[in-house]
């Protein structure tokens, strides 16, 4: 999605209400490699979707200091537009719209002085559904500040781990079952923050979630490898500054 955010209002306390403009959209939905849905609203063969009446709809929302998605203050305007379209709603759900203006990689509001090699961190727990859910810990170091024509720019890096938070409690649900607990898993939590100190702006975010399950038959049949069985499932978030 290709957006538009203009800061409408900042109370004394630095949070800001944005209204956020759908300016493009692309969506491609895939069940066991076969597409089900493939919308792209700059084709005009794509204009008749119910997908293209989001474009150029509008919605507002909360933001803190620390790029945190406090309120949705009003979508009405685009859910009205989505409402023929389960897919439209659901990019419009309050859960869909904090995920994609959330800045996590921010620090917390008050840490606001910190140097190269410093580094401040947050929780995050993902569900995987029938594989159970997993917390990490994700810590962010602030790497350098650089120089460029745009103005002052902090580069940070994330590594997450595995965290001792409650995944259970996060979700609501149990963090394994029967089945999840039959595999091993191994996996990497990855991301990167630019953020332009000038002008107070994202000038890209990014993360990644790789995890892989894998299970080996501990009885094979004789003289036969052992078979085995391995699924993986990646989590991807990028926003950048375009405009």
């Amino acid at each position: 999605m290709t957006f538009s955010q203009q800061i409408e209002s900042v109370d004394d306390q630095g949070t800001a209400v944005a209204k956020i403009t759908i300016k493009e959209l692309k969506y491609v939905a895939t069940i066991k490699d076969r597409i089900v849905l493939d919308f792209d609203s700059s084709r005009e063969t794509d204009h008749g979707s119910p997908l293209n009446n989001l474009i150029g709809r509008s919605y507002a929302i909360e933001l803190t200091t620390s790029g945190q998605v406090s309120r949705i203050v009003d979508a009405s305007d685009s859910l009205a537009a989505a409402s023929a379209d389960k897919t439209a709603v659901a990019l419009l759900s309050d859960d869909a719209i904090r995920q994609r203006h959330t800045v996590a990689a921010l620090p917390a509001a008050g840490e606001n002085r910190l140097h190269a090699g410093e580094n401040w961190s947050n929780l995050k727990s993902v569900s995987f559904d029938m594989m159970g859910a997993k917390s990490y810990e994700r810590i962010y170091t602030l790497k350098e500040v650089r120089n460029t024509g745009d103005g002052r720019v902090a580069i940070a890096e994330m590594e997450a781990v595995p965290s001792v938070a409650n995944a259970r409690e996060s979700h609501k649900e149990p963090a394994t079952d029967a089945f999840s607990k039959m595999f091993d898993n191994t996996g990497s939590y990855t991301g990167e923050l630019k953020l332009n100190l000038t002008e107070g702006k994202v000038v890209e975010s990014r993360e990644e979630l790789l995890v892989e399950w894998f299970i080996v038959d501990p009885n094979p049949k004789e003289g036969q490898p052992p078979a085995a069985l391995k699924m993986a499932a990646t989590r991807l978030f990028g926003i950048a500054k375009v405009d």
